[in-house]
């Protein structure tokens, strides 16, 4: 299975979730995503965000500085 990583630190609600979504278009289905975000609201925005979509928010860790978020394809 593979891994990609995005990295959107410094950018601020709703930008992270809203490069997520394009992204997303381009990913396989199996793929994972790990997304590096600082937005003090993207915890709460890429939980809704894989709700509303149907994909499967696998973790989300708070990295010191940022939260590093699985997103399962």
């Amino acid at each position: 299975m593979a891994t990609e990583v995005l990295d959107l630190k410094g950018l601020k609600c709703p930008q992270p979730v809203l490069k997520i979504a394009i992204k997303a278009s381009t990913i396989p289905p199996g793929t994972s995503l790990e997304v590096h975000a600082d937005c003090s609201s993207f915890p709460q925005d890429v939980e809704k965000w894989c709700r509303d979509s149907g994909k499967v928010l696998v973790s989300i860790v708070d990295r010191g500085g940022y939260h590093a978020a699985t997103i399962q394809f």
